[in-house]
């Protein structure tokens, strides 16, 4: 399967993901569909999920990298590929391409996390760090393309990569034949877009809802003023879905069979990302757990049974341990409290007491007597504490205003 430039803006049919998934037999998994209890009493409807997460390279991305790249003609595969990226696409290409005797260049951010820059070329590419953002990432792996005539694989925005990204689709009607909603994060739209070309042909009443985070959402503005417009600057924790302009390819096949595109704020992605951890036992990254956020925000707004696709797991250590406190923070489990007291030997054990009474576990403790703003027998304190939950929060509030103390914050 092979497209012109002149092509770019054919529609990609259902015989397309068809010849994908022949295409990608021994080659992508068929990943885990798992049912969600804690989800679909919520939803009152069976809540499954889409486990690409435990994909090959730990994400959907190699499905459409290899489907692309195998499409090359054999003057282009000798040429090489090139790609830029930050993590997931990155890794997919560079696994495609060794799969196929391919060489291939990865262009990533130097602020990339060190693992997914391992993990690349451990995958078999060379990695070259250039710009601090993707944009000027993209920039230079688009100028070594023109430079080398190296074929440059974009992540989202070709028929073939989305015709790849849509055998999700497939597996899905294969696993859960009874699904009536698809829920699943958008970046670019590519791998929105290959579901609804797969679903949509064979059970059009199936809904399609995308889901894009608050700070990163182009396609609300773009679909209605029917064009793909840019955002200034994209900001959200979910790398995955952080592009700033819907594609042109899939932004057609997404304004014409995705039934709606919802947002997702900050907060809710981590309560997501946490319920996927606690609950479900899968570790998912932010953009991944999207379509949970969005099942948590309105969960009586979507009709059973449900898919939801965990679109990718390859999330930095560093970023998952913020991400936790968020969501922990999100959904009451995680208090910070300033307040000043006597300082006189014994006074944080006393305070420290109330806090055991009340039974919160004292996670850090910062104690500062020498401020000016303090008199000259007080110290401040700030306490970081894990509690139960909203309710617990206040409990323990009322516990230090009943000892006597001030709560700052």
């Amino acid at each position: 399967m092979s497209y012109s430039t002149a092509d770019l803006s054919r529609p990609v049919t259902l015989d397309d993901v068809r010849g994908a998934q022949k295409m990608l037999s021994g080659v992508a998994r068929t990943t885990a569909m798992e049912g969600s209890r804690y989800l679909s009493q919520l939803v009152g409807a069976p809540v499954h999920f889409k486990c690409e997460n435990l994909q090959r390279t730990g994400s959907f991305k190699l499905r459409g990298a290899y489907v692309r790249i195998a499409g090359l003609l054999p003057e282009q595969r000798a040429a090489g590929v090139v790609a830029a990226s930050a993590g997931n696409h990155a890794q997919g290409v560079a696994l495609a391409s060794s799969l196929l005797g391919v060489a291939s260049t990865v262009f990533m951010p130097k602020g990339a996390p060190l693992p997914k820059i391992s993990a690349t070329q451990e995958y078999g590419a060379e990695v070259r760090l250039h710009g601090q953002v993707v944009d000027e990432t993209l920039a230079a792996a688009q100028e070594y393309a023109r430079e080398t005539g190296a074929v440059f694989i974009h992540p989202f925005d070709h028929p073939d990569v989305i015709a790849g990204q849509g055998t999700v689709g497939l597996e899905i009607l294969e696993q859960c034949p009874e699904v009536r909603t698809i829920v699943v994060g958008v970046g670019g739209g590519g791998l929105a877009a290959g579901i609804a070309v797969a679903v949509k042909e064979v059970r059009p009443e199936v809904r399609i809802v995308g889901v894009q985070a608050e700070g990163a959402a182009a396609y609300p503005p773009s679909l209605a003023a029917g064009r793909p417009l840019s955002l200034a600057q994209p900001v959200t924790m979910a790398d995955g879905i952080r592009v700033g302009r819907p594609g042109d390819v899939p932004f057609g096949i997404v304004g014409d069979l995705v039934d709606e595109v919802r947002t997702v704020t900050e907060d809710q992605l981590s309560a997501a990302l946490l319920l996927c951890l606690e609950r479900a036992k899968l570790v998912v990254e932010p953009a991944g757990a999207s379509p949970v956020a969005a099942l948590l925000a309105e969960p009586g707004s979507f009709e059973g049974p449900v898919v939801a696709v965990l679109s990718g797991g390859n999330v930095d250590p560093v970023l998952m341990q913020g991400v936790l406190r968020h969501g922990m923070a999100a959904q009451g489990r995680y208090l910070a409290v300033r307040l000043r007291l006597t300082d006189r030997p014994g006074a944080l054990a006393t305070l420290l007491g109330v806090l055991s009474a009340a039974d919160a576990n004292v996670l850090d403790v910062s104690h500062v007597r020498t401020d000016p703003r303090l008199g000259l027998t007080e110290a401040e304190v700030e306490l970081h504490l894990e509690t139960k939950g909203p309710e617990h929060c206040v409990e323990v509030g009322h516990a230090l205003r009943d000892a006597g103390y001030t709560v700052m914050r």
